[in-house]
């Protein structure tokens, strides 16, 4: 099989989809790989050390998608590359597509067959190529969170681990997934005093275990979280509903509730963010203000750390590609867990929340393998 590897053009986005490993083990596998002129620059990857384990340099994007047979990117195509995609033509790289109509269309239109990596489970029912851009992505966000709430930029002017003497600052994160866990990891280490929420008694139990009983374990009602508001100087939202549009956990009402220069760090972006008042902002712009209140709402926050996330991410891409490399179909039809990826073919919704979320009509899995017989 043809593997074509893209440069990436959403806005300040380093990542690349493959690593000169994965063109290694790929090509000892006998397939061909392809990777655009410059697209591993933004990680440190010279097109030179592709090329040395065996990939072809394509000189555009068009070159690119009109040879390879698998497109295996980062985050979701843009315009320009959805007009590129072809039927037959398989796609696997992050979509959140759930708040996302219009990209939703551009694929169904597109024909292609377009896997996304957000909704891959394993045999525990765990998302394993979400999880290492999870632990990336709560670790910035308590990082940008502490550096928002610096005078300069529009903060409160407090120091959030505080100094001797000094009360620290309190930080609310709310969902107690990878995120939420790694984002409490990193405030308690700068000093903070840390409340995460989750609506699991069994998850809040393991959260007071990996947290070393620092954090304030607490059920995530509504009001629960409504009177905390008026306390906190940070609030990191980290709420998680798979392959689903995000819950509002955060409403603009209540941002009047919260201290003027506090922060809002949304780390759900991506799936439609759980504050009311999100927007998707860019690591060039990446904050406005609402009602007294900072938001921070980049939408691909491990893209600002691209050495550490591009290895992070092909650890646990390459094993799916090289399986797709394979055969698709038969890629997904052996692994269950896998086949919870398959978000659209040949015109066809497969995701259950995708579809719920748009009003569309579903194509159960099975019924959608049966097409990918069909490709060319």
């Amino acid at each position: 099989m043809r593997i074509g590897v893209p440069t990436e053009i959403k806005t300040d986005e380093y990542r690349v989809a493959l690593t000169p490993s994965g063109v290694r083990e790929l090509t000892k596998a006998g397939h061909e790989v392809i990777v655009q002129r410059g697209a591993g620059e933004g990680s440190a990857i010279t097109d030179a050390e592709f090329a040395a384990q065996g990939a072809a340099i394509a000189e555009t994007a068009g070159e690119l998608f009109a040879a390879a047979d698998l497109i295996v990117k980062v985050k979701e195509p843009q315009a320009a590359e959805i007009a590129m995609l072809r039927p037959g033509q398989v796609l696997f790289t992050y979509l959140h597509l759930a708040p996302d109509p219009e990209l939703t269309r551009g694929l169904l239109e597109s024909g292609a067959t377009c896997i996304a990596y957000e909704t891959v489970e394993d045999r525990a029912g765990r998302l394993p190529l979400l999880a290492p851009m999870s632990e990336i992505a709560g670790k910035i966000a308590a990082q940008a969170g502490a550096f928002m709430l610096e005078k300069p930029l529009g903060g409160r002017g407090l120091l959030l681990g505080g100094v001797p003497g000094v009360a620290a600052g309190k930080v609310m994160v709310i969902g107690g997934g990878v995120v939420g866990q790694n984002a409490a990891q990193v405030a308690l280490g700068m000093g903070a005093e840390v409340y995460i929420y989750d609506r699991s008694i069994d998850r809040l139990r393991e959260l007071e275990h990996q947290l070393n009983w620092q954090a304030s374990t607490c059920f995530a009602s509504t009001l629960e979280i409504e009177q905390r508001l008026p306390e906190v100087d940070l609030v990191i939202g980290a709420v998680l509903v798979k392959g689903g549009r995000a819950p509002h956990v955060v409403t603009r009402e209540q941002l009047a509730l919260m201290k003027p220069g506090a922060v809002l760090v949304d780390v759900s972006i991506d799936q439609g963010g759980c504050f009311e008042t999100s927007r998707p902002t860019t690591h060039t712009a990446p904050t406005y203000v609402v009602d007294g209140v900072t938001h921070y709402c980049v939408a691909n926050m491990p893209g600002a750390v691209p050495i550490t996330s591009t290895w992070a991410l092909t650890n646990a891409t390459m094993p799916y590609v090289l399986k797709l490399a394979s055969g698709v179909r038969s890629a997904l039809q052996r692994d269950e867990g896998f086949l919870r990826g398959l978000s659209v073919v040949r015109g066809h919704v497969v995701s259950e929340p995708v579809a719920r979320d748009q009003g569309l009509d579903v194509l159960p899995p099975e019924a959608a393998l049966d097409l990918l017989d069909a490709s060319p």
